[in-house]
């Protein structure tokens, strides 16, 4: 189960070694899945990104988004959902026949992701909802998201706002809860399972929640495992992916 981000490539380029590494893991009989905590695509798109840019051809049947995971957290109580996010979130929400409004009067839950598009308004109208009682989930706490040169900010900096307006902490959908734990669990196959990404907060403790055995590569946002807290300390440590064939295939 493989992070995508500062694992398999940073911002539009590949990890060296990613392609090779994953055609590896799959002739060795592995079966390799994909949990994201970005929101902003859906599987499908995910998939098509992961092969333009890796080569590596992916099903969208492999990929598990936060939006995903966000939308098995719902009750029939919980609609009209009143989404902040892009395509990805709101198209995978009306997929899972989630009825959607803007109006936060209606809203009976909201649920908060990346959105490099975000205005005033929408974070009004989230607030306002929570405010009038609606539940609040997030997709996913990271508070920035790795790129070529200086971190940009994440879904966490916008679920943040919306937190500190209504005075409401949200539930979290993505890596490393229970809801995305749960839908990774589902499609698992049978034998032992890896966790493998670059966020020692992300990525290990959502290993550790599963009890799989974790593996941090350093090709994203954690350079140093010194800087990772004892509690969350990896299983394996790598310098990249393309060194994961040989920690697990022999």
């Amino acid at each position: 189960m493989l992070d995508l981000d500062g694992c398999l490539y940073v911002a539009d380029v590949a990890v060296d070694g990613a392609r090779e590494s994953l055609e590896r893991l799959r002739y060795d009989g592995f079966t390799i899945l994909f949990a994201t905590n970005n929101s902003t695509k859906s599987s499908e798109v995910v998939a098509d990104r992961i092969q333009s840019i890796t080569g590596f051809e992916v099903a969208p049947e492999s990929v598990i988004t936060s939006a995903a995971a966000a939308a098995t957290m719902l009750t029939p109580q919980d609609h009209p959902v009143l989404p902040i996010g892009e395509a990805g979130l709101v198209g995978t929400l009306v997929e899972a026949g989630v009825a959607v409004t803007e109006d936060p009067r209606e809203a009976r839950s909201v649920i908060v992701g990346l959105d490099r598009a975000i205005t005033y308004d929408r974070i009004r109208r989230a607030a306002q909802a929570v405010l009038l009682g609606a539940r609040f989930i997030g997709t996913n706490p990271d508070a920035t998201f790795p790129t070529s040169s200086v971190p940009t900010p994440g879904a966490g900096a916008l679920i943040a706002a919306v937190e500190r307006a209504s005075g409401t902490a949200p539930e979290f959908a993505g890596k490393p809860y229970e809801p995305m734990r749960r839908a990774v669990a589902a499609v698992l196959a049978p034998g032992p399972t890896w966790v493998v990404g670059d966020r020692a907060e992300t990525d290990i403790a959502f290993g550790k929640l599963g009890g799989w055995r974790t593996v941090l590569v350093l090709t994203g946002l954690t350079a140093r495992i010194e800087d990772v807290p004892s509690e969350l300390r990896p299983d394996h440590v790598l310098d990249s992916i393309a060194e994961l064939p040989r920690l697990i295939g022999g």
